[in-house]
This record gives C-alpha cells, sequence and structure tokens, in this order.
C-alpha cells in the first residue's frame, strides 16, 4: 500500500469573517500559470533562506500584512472553497483535473488570458518589456481577476464544491510579499497593494475553506519543468524555485495564525503522477468538505489515514 508518511497534513481553526454576495461571472479554464509570469522579476538581493527544504514550523516574518482575528467568517449559502497551491512544477494543474472529473465540482485555472487581454494591453508583455515600471499595475491586476475568480458564483445549482489553482490569499502573503523583499515594488506600491488586500478581505467574502498544499523540493521541480520543456519556462532557474519554495513555506508553514488561519492539507507533491493521485483518493473526503471528523491543528498523514479508516467503520 502506498506510504503517506511524507505527507502532512496540518488544520488550522477559522476565524469569522463579514460575507458579501459578489455578481461576478463565472471563469472558463484557461492555460498558462501565475509561476510563468514571474519568472524574471527576482533579480535582486538575496532573501533570508529557510534553513532546510521541508525544515517544520519556521515562523513567518511578513511585512505588512495585520491580524486575521477581525474577520468574520461565514458560508451560508456558498460552496465549499478550495485552493490548490505550490510550486512551480508541484502538479496544481494535474490535481484541478483529478477533481474536475466530479459531477458537483466546478474547478478554476489561472486567469491568465486576462493579464494578456485588458482592453487590448497585454501586461505580461509590458511586465516583461519593464519590470519595474509595470510590477505594480500587474499585481493590482492579479489582485482584480483573483478576486473575480474567487467570488464566481456557481454555474450550476448542485455545484457543491469550488476549487481554485492559486488564490488571492496566494497573491498577497506570496507573491506580493516575494516581489516586495526582492526590490520590485516600492514601499508606496506594497503599501497600496496592502491596504486594498485588507479592504476586500473586510468586505468581500473571499474565504478559504481548505488549502491544499502540495509540498515539494525545489531540487524536484526543477528537474520537472526541465523535462516538460516550455518555451515560456526557459529562463527558469533552481534558484528562483528555492525562493519561491521559501515564499510559500513562510506562508502556510508558519505557526502564526495571523497569516494561516485556514485549514490546511499538506501532501507530499514529490510523489509520482499514480502516487499523487491515490494520495487524492484517499483524502478525497476531506479535500471536497464532506468530512472533518476527528481532524485538529497538526496531524501527520498517518495519524488522519488512521482516522480515515476508523470513520469509514463507524458508518459501515
Amino acid at each position: 500500500m502506498l506510504s503517506l508518511k511524507s505527507a502532512v497534513v496540518r488544520i488550522i481553526p477559522r476565524f469569522k469573517r463579514v460575507t458579501l454576495t459578489s455578481g461576478c461571472s463565472s471563469l472558463a479554464r484557461s492555460s498558462g500559470n501565475m509561476e510563468n509570469v514571474l519568472l524574471n522579476i527576482v533579480k535582486g538581493a538575496n532573501d533570508e533562506k529557510v534553513t532546510s527544504v521541508f525544515s517544520p514550523g519556521k515562523q513567518a516574518n511578513f511585512l505588512g500584512i495585520s491580524p486575521l482575528k477581525d474577520v468574520e467568517t461565514k458560508r451560508e449559502g456558498r460552496p465549499f472553497r478550495v485552493s490548490i497551491e505550490g510550486n512551480i512544477g508541484a502538479g496544481k494543474s494535474t490535481c484541478i483535473e483529478y477533481f474536475d472529473k466530479l459531477a458537483t465540482v466546478e474547478t478554476y485555472a489561472e486567469p491568465i488570458e486576462w493579464w494578456r487581454n485588458v482592453d487590448g494591453e497585454n501586461l505580461l508583455e509590458l511586465l516583461y518589456t519593464d519590470i519595474n515600471k509595470w510590477i505594480s499595475v500587474f499585481q493590482s491586476y492579479v489582485q482584480l481577476t483573483r478576486l473575480k475568480v474567487q467570488t464566481t458564483k456557481p454555474k450550476k445549482l448542485d455545484t457543491t464544491v469550488q476549487i481554485f489553482e492559486r488564490s488571492i490569499q496566494n497573491n498577497r502573503f506570496c507573491f506580493l510579499e516575494h516581489a516586495y523583499r526582492k526590490g520590485s515594488l516600492t514601499s508606496a506600491d506594497y503599501a497600496v497593494l496592502d491596504q486594498w488586500y485588507r479592504w476586500i478581505r473586510a468586505n468581500v467574502d473571499i474565504n478559504l475553506d481548505l488549502i491544499v498544499y502540495l509540498r515539494t523540493s525545489p531540487e524536484v521541480v526543477y528537474e520537472r519543468v526541465k523535462t516538460r520543456n516550455r518555451p515560456e519556462e526557459t529562463g527558469l532557474t533552481l534558484e528562483y524555485l528555492k525562493d519561491l519554495h521559501d515564499s510559500h513555506e513562510k506562508w502556510l508553514m508558519s505557526n502564526d495564525e495571523r497569516f494561516n488561519n485556514v485549514p490546511l492539507i499538506v501532501l507530499d507533491g514529490n510523489k509520482p503522477l499514480a502516487e499523487m493521485e491515490t494520495q487524492y483518493k484517499i483524502f478525497e473526503d476531506q479535500i471536497l468538505g464532506r468530512d472533518s471528523r476527528g481532524l485538529k491543528r497538526s496531524n501527520t498523514a498517518d495519524e488522519l489515514l488512521g482516522r480515515v479508516k476508523k470513520n469509514l467503520r463507524e458508518d459501515l
């Protein structure tokens, strides 16, 4: 049987948030990933490093984000929301495709086509032309488009789960922090984008009910990226993947609930596709919000698997 000892499940209690409805239209699935957008932005000063690739419980040190405990959470009238997070090559699109086959699940790829056509303007092309000039505009639009996606009303009445490839939280806690630390964003740009995020968080229901973190080694995903040989990833370096890994670790693996108050399932993304699908199947009820019995803030995969088996026996 598949060993899941390296997969870790951490469940962090949710706090309450204010809920406002949004009438944004549904997003058609599109090709491409945000991970291919900022490949050339990471020039500049060295970032602080995580002690080891999988160092447990590293405390985050975000620059300006405020605590989340002042916001209320309510989920009446909307589906269970799940975000798939992880480094480039972690398998997020494949994970989305696995769950897209289920009848009551709607999935949402990253809205990269929107970034390529803003009233005829290609923000990606402008970004690559002059990163320092356009990064603030680009980050503003990414935040807006992620807001639209994350507040999309389901297309079908029987939809019970919405699964997103990355989230507005990812943009704020991971990519925005990363760009600022690397010197691509000025302090003023960072402050404005931060204030926009705080207002959205306080006034719009952007809440996630679960994050699935496909945790990978930068060396493993670097080899995957070289193998798939996508043209837009030609300039991708191992150093960039290490930086992006560190950003995800600081956001998702922190012990500080101000930064990570969403229930989190951490799976071993280094596994090959067949074994990843086995993990998805084992934890399908948890990922789709069907079963939260026995979950606590921190679980090893073996502990959670034991409770899954126990719950199955009780249901017989």
